[in-house]
């Protein structure tokens, strides 16, 4: 396990690296009106197959470069290149509709892109079962739980089957055994649908369970300074996270993150 050197790639090196690549930043600034200084000189590039987790100290940019990444802020410096329109997008809040039944907040997107109901319902019913709500599809959000909610959320992107998936902290909200469970149903979706994920957390153990890597983000203006590879096999059990490797990982993303801070 170890952090990736931050020298830049030899022209070869960088040449492999696009391959594949659906999210590419490169020197990407954000300045907002009220003159926050969000985020200075990031690059990051995403690939197909990568889960990418993004953790550092509140107000550091994660969410910001989240939203760049789907095209809701307009960065004001640097460049990016997003290489897919099949982009799913799973917000802190399930902002579920409440007069919609699960199958009718999960088939929403689907329904805003004018596919035939038929297609609809088959989509939201597959991503329904994915997400292990079935039994649940005539039930209104105010009957649901919070990870009930949480999985309806996610169902109703996966309906998009998307290439990029971007989660902007969507387990935050959620009691821990919920939130493992959840990070677990999460991470078979993956190895499933092998998309590109960037995920925005504050915690690093899930961050570690999840992903493929997690980047450490600094205080404001957000700025990488930490890279880690995580080194576990895809198929991950609930007890790696009792595993010494598991323990040592998550201690050297400890560390970069409170010298981050």
């Amino acid at each position: 396990m170890s952090t990736k050197a931050t020298a830049a790639p030899a022209k070869d090196e960088k040449r492999s690296a696009r391959h594949g690549t659906l999210l590419h930043m490169r020197g990407v600034d954000m300045r907002f009106g009220t003159g926050v200084h969000a985020v200075d000189n990031v690059d990051l590039a995403v690939r197909r197959g990568e889960f990418v987790s993004l953790v550092g100290p509140s107000g550091c940019g994660k969410s910001t470069l989240l939203r760049i990444a789907a095209g809701l802020e307009t960065r004001t410096g640097g460049s990016m290149d997003v290489s897919t329109d099949a982009i799913g997008y799973v917000f802190q809040d399930p902002t579920l509709l409440p007069w919609r039944t699960v199958t009718g907040n999960v088939e929403l997107c689907t329904q805003l892109q004018h596919l035939a109901k038929p297609v609809r319902r088959e989509k939201a019913q597959a991503a329904i079962e994915m997400v292990g709500l079935q039994g649940f599809e005539d039930n209104y959000p105010s009957q649901l739980s919070g990870g009930m909610k949480m999985r309806a959320s996610l169902a109703r992107a996966l309906t998009l089957d998307p290439e990029l998936f971007l989660f902007d902290e969507p387990f935050g909200a959620i009691d821990e055994i919920t939130r493992e469970r959840l990070n677990g149903e999460l991470l078979r979706i993956f190895r499933a649908q092998r998309f590109a994920g960037v995920f925005v957390t504050h915690s690093i153990a899930e961050a570690a369970f999840l992903s493929t890597r997690v980047v450490v983000m600094s205080a404001r203006p957000g700025r990488i300074v930490g890279d880690f590879d995580v080194p576990f096999d895809a198929d991950r059990e609930p007890s790696l996270r009792a595993d010494a490797a598991f323990a040592r990982l998550t201690g050297e993303i400890g560390e970069c993150l409170r010298a981050a801070a």
